[in-house]
Order: C-alpha cells, then structure tokens, then sequence
C-alpha cells in the first residue's frame, strides 16, 4: 500500500452539490513577492506540512496573506478515517526528528506573533504524538520568545501522561475540536468519542489553560443538538469558540445535508456569547484557526 495514497471513504459516491451564493470565495493569483508566495515557498523550503494545504482550507490565500499558516505536525497521514476529513488517511511514517526544529525556523523567519500548531492523530505512537508537540512548542519559544502557540489537538485518548507532556510545554491556547454533535459522532467520526472529547476539554481547562474548541455545521445536525453541544462545551471549561459550515471534499466523503444560512450562524455567536463564552467566530467560511491571533488578543484581555 502506498501510504501517500487517500484511501476511499466509502464506496457510495455523493456528488458535491453547488455552492450558494455566500460560500463562494473570491480567488486571487499571487505574485511571486506576495505574503502568499512568501508563506508557500517558506514551508515548502523547510519541507513543511501545513492544515490549510492537507485539508483543502477555503481561507488559504486570506491567511497565508495575513502572514499566517497552521503548522500540521507529525506527518500528512492520519491513523482515523473520519468522514468528514481530507487529509489522508493510511499508516503514518515515522516522525522527523528534525521538525520542531525546521517549524521553529519557520516561524522566525515570517516574524510570526501568534502560531497554531495541529497535527494528524498518530494512535501509533503509545503518547499519540504529545512529545512532537511539546518538543515543537519548546523551539518556537527558543526561536521566537514573544510569539505566542496555540495547539490544536487530537484527543490522545484522554491519556493522563500524553496530557501532561504537553501541558509541561506551556502553549498559551489549547484547542480541541468537537466537530459535531453527540448524536452524529458515530456516524461522523467513529473513531473518536463525544464524551472523551469533553473530558479531554475539561483537563485542559482545569490545568489553567485557555480552552477552544471547533463546531461544524450541515452534518445533519438538528437546532436541539447544537444547543445542547454548545451547553456542553461551555459547561467543560470552553471559553473560544469557531463555528463554520461543513464542505464536503470530495464524492466520495459525507454528503453535505445543509448550507446553512448565515443569519443561523449569527445566532449561533449571540446564543454562544449569552452563554458565556470570550470569542466566538461563527460564519460559513469559518475554520479553527481564522483569525486565530486577533481572537487570541481579545481573550487574553478578557481573561
């Protein structure tokens, strides 16, 4: 098998269904001196992975001309298949020694001031990859001191000591996405549990940290569910909130059920913030990771 290969999700073809009108995105070509290029040839250099690549990000050209990318650790393939993903899935290579390092480099050299470093689950490795992370966490801040690292993180399996390396680390925001609602995990993620998400964003937050998680619509989800996950959210220590609209990648993954109208996403953010949580980014193109340092700011003074 080649590992490189994406593995078919099901063997059902779902055609994708036309974009409206407000999920279309406006495509620019970059120059060759643009913030665009200078991001792609810098990761590209260092033989970087980055989510907006791996996962087929609709905000690509808008961050990456912001000066901003999400680092994706560990590899490009992910030991889950969830239905809803784009990034690969199949047996991982070993980790790169090397990387923290080249991502700590990188780093330095956009004069980055806020990082997201994510990574593909590695249920291979008995830490589920906690140590890359820290060890990554620890260049950056050698490299570049006054930048602060937000984590978006696999659930590790909720194990104490995966946790605890990373906690030792000290990244400024932890995130863990949810990614949908209780009643569509097995259908969704299989792989995953609803329940040992919340627990793993209960631990973050008990430990201090600033805690983010991620909701995504139009998987079929029903207005009872979102509310009763935001509930749930908020009651485990959430405090940042992204809510956007699922796009499906290809045919051959989970069939887009709604677009959802950007007046419910403006309620979702009202309904979030009567809830009590500090930032919450809630429209169709919203990803984990848009805008990151702007709401890093705003939590930091509210907090």
């Amino acid at each position: 098998m080649n590992p490189l290969k994406k593995k078919p999700r099901t063997k059902e073809l779902n055609p994708i269904p036309v974009h409206p009108e407000w999920m279309k995105v406006k495509i620019s070509f970059p120059t060759e001196d643009d913030p665009v290029s200078k991001v792609r040839g810098e990761v590209s250099s260092k033989k970087l992975n980055t989510v907006c690549e791996s996962a087929s990000c609709p905000n690509l050209n808008h961050c990456w001309s912001r000066k901003t990318a999400t680092y994706m650790l560990s590899g490009d393939i992910c030991t889950r298949r969830c239905q809803y993903c784009d990034v690969a899935f199949g047996k991982p290579m070993p980790l790169d020694s090397e990387e923290p390092i080249r991502v700590a480099e990188s780093v330095a050299e956009l004069e980055l001031n806020h990082v997201v470093l994510t990574a593909v689950n590695r249920d291979d490795l008995k830490d589920g990859g906690s140590e890359h992370f820290a060890r990554t966490i620890r260049e950056i801040k050698s490299h570049r001191p006054n930048c602060s690292i937000e984590v978006l993180i696999p659930d590790f399996k909720a194990k104490r000591e995966s946790l605890d390396i990373l906690y030792s680390a000290k990244p400024n925001i932890i995130n863990h996405n949810i990614e949908t609602v209780k009643e569509l995990f097995s259908k969704i993620a299989p792989q995953k549990n609803y329940l040992r998400s919340l627990e793993v964003l209960k631990d973050i937050s008990e430990h201090g940290f600033l805690t983010k998680s991620g909701l995504i619509l139009g998987l079929g989800e029903t207005k009872e569910n979102v509310e009763s996950c935001l509930e749930d959210l908020y009651a485990n220590g959430v405090r940042m909130l992204t809510i956007g609209q699922y796009l499906q990648p290809s045919p051959t993954h989970f069939p887009v059920q709604e677009y959802v109208q950007p007046d419910v996403f403006a309620f979702w953010k009202s309904f979030a913030y009567k809830l009590g949580f500090k930032t919450v980014a809630s429209s169709p193109l919203v990803r984990s990771s848009y805008h990151a340092d702007e709401f890093a700011s705003v939590s930091e003074m509210v907090g």
